[in-house]
């Protein structure tokens, strides 16, 4: 288990679990002491450490403060391979291929649309479906869908769903390239037929909040961010379609791993050198779910606006709600970095972390280049989340990564039986807070303290210089899946 791990102090943000046996490379932990023991009472450290078997892994196998266990990989898990020695394993992506975080931000400020709060996220649960296997009122067809995972946000945009704009504020513009429609199951295309626009579950949400804290004056003003503005973050990823892909795939990586003779730790990290067939295969289908998932949240963006507008009996112009960025956070793509002085191609796997490019990257936007790019972090829907930049120090240690939430401090089933005899929904709108979720369970299992205080990663990150705190936000109403 991981407490049985011996950790090395690197900083008093970073930990090390040395090289050992058939470890290619230390594994490294972002945390600070106080949060060890919580890191180190479940077997994600673990994972971290079986990361560092993997053929061709590149300087460090590496977890940030949000660590929890996952699939294979760590949730807040960062891995870069080597393209000629190195692998692909959909256990370091995850079921919920690029699933992230949409920021937005308005003309509005926290008092013009408080006597209206309760309605507007009334609206916002009509217009936006959540819960297990929620379906929209968008239905394509599979020769339609595979045009939305050719096109992603651009699709969505073609479509009526928003606007031009918008595509400069996503990462990879809302579309990545190297998609293979045909390397994905007819099962996959049936599971995303119907939910286009939708939150799906879990800790998926939408959220309605307000610019609590300004810490950075100069990055805050790039992003057009002020006191008290009202602010949307969209969180969610795609759907049944990106998990149809990853299941599709993990049979055929664990055949691979006895193709090319590779021995794991855990077979949960099956993969397959990223030159061969099936590793070309799952990042033709991934790129697929990717772009599926851009999709999504652009459909979901642009319902929002209307359901601002309904709620509020006011024009766009006058709300003024735009993208400010949209981050991915469960992803593996083909990166430039610099390896011992020099610059390498490498298969960058983030599971829970977002990209945190330094200013100056040429793959951030031109308006926001000279702070960085955005690094969007939610925390739960009783407290508060961040809006961070990236940082050159990040470029050096991480590949560019950064944390990417809060990280669950609690089981679903555990934060059940906490809120067990306890209205939660009723509790949060005594705090000014209007929830609204597929269920009364879904609420249940999304209790604030089932979550791990997000401030705290946050402050990790930033005091270990792998990102820069901008502004907090605080929750003024929440829809959940």
């Amino acid at each position: 288990m991981g407490n049985d791990l011996k950790l090395k102090k690197i900083s008093d943000y970073l930990w090390e679990i040395p090289k050992s046996g058939k470890m290619q490379v230390p594994a490294r932990i972002y945390a600070t002491r106080h949060m060890l023991p919580k890191i180190l009472s479940d077997n994600a450290p673990q994972q971290a450490a079986n990361v560092a078997h993997l053929p061709g892994i590149v300087n460090y196998s590496m977890a940030m403060p949000d660590i929890h266990w996952g699939y294979g990989f760590p949730i807040g898990g960062v891995a870069a391979f080597d393209l000629d020695r190195g692998v692909i394993s959909p256990g370091g992506v995850g079921y919920d291929i690029n699933c992230g975080v949409r920021l937005m931000a308005s003309k509005l400020t926290r008092d013009q649309i408080a006597p209206r709060m309760q309605n507007l996220v009334a609206h916002l649960f009509d217009s936006v479906p959540t819960g297990v296997g929620a379906s929209g009122k968008l239905h394509v067809k599979n020769k339609d869908l595979q045009r939305v995972v050719a096109g992603g946000a651009k699709w969505a945009v073609s479509n009526g769903y928003g606007s031009e704009s918008d595509l400069e504020y996503i990462e990879e513009n809302g579309r990545i390239d190297g998609f293979e429609p045909d390397f994905v199951s007819e099962k996959a295309y049936k599971r995303g037929q119907k939910q286009l626009g939708t939150l799906g579950s879990g800790n998926h949400f939408l959220e309605v909040g307000y610019v609590a804290e300004i810490y950075d004056e100069q990055a805050a003003s790039a992003l057009g961010l002020f006191p008290d503005q009202v602010t949307v973050i969209i969180h969610c990823g795609s759907r049944g379609f990106g998990y149809q892909v990853c299941d599709d795939f993990l049979a055929l990586m664990d055949a691979a791993i006895k193709k090319y003779g590779i021995e794991l730790p855990d077979r949960q990290l099956a993969c397959a050198p990223v030159q061969s067939n099936e590793a070309q295969r799952y990042l033709g289908a991934m790129r697929c779910a990717i772009n599926y998932a851009f999709a999504n949240r652009q459909i979901i963006a642009h319902n929002t606006k209307l359901a601002f507008e309904a709620a509020l009996r006011q024009g766009s112009e006058k709300i003024g709600l735009r993208t400010v960025y949209e981050v991915a956070h469960n992803i593996a793509k083909i990166e430039m970095h610099e390896v011992n002085g020099k610059k390498t191609k490498l298969c960058v796997h983030r599971k829970g972390a977002t990209r945190a490019f330094a200013p100056g990257h040429t793959e951030v936007p031109q308006a926001y280049r000279h702070i960085g790019q955005p690094v969007l972090i939610p925390g739960d829907m009783g407290r508060y989340s961040y809006v961070l930049v990236g940082t050159e120090t990040a470029m050096q240690e991480t590949f560019g990564s950064t944390c990417h939430g809060a990280g669950r401090a609690m089981s679903r089933n555990k934060a059940k039986k906490v809120a067990h005899g306890r209205d939660v929904r009723q509790e949060l709108e005594e705090q000014g807070i209007y929830v609204r979720g597929a269920s009364r369970r879904t609420i249940d299992e999304e209790i604030p303290e089932a979550y791990k205080d997000v401030s705290e990663v946050v402050d990790t990150c930033a005091n270990a210089g792998i990102s820069r705190k901008v502004a907090q936000l605080r929750p003024l109403g929440c829809i959940k899946g």
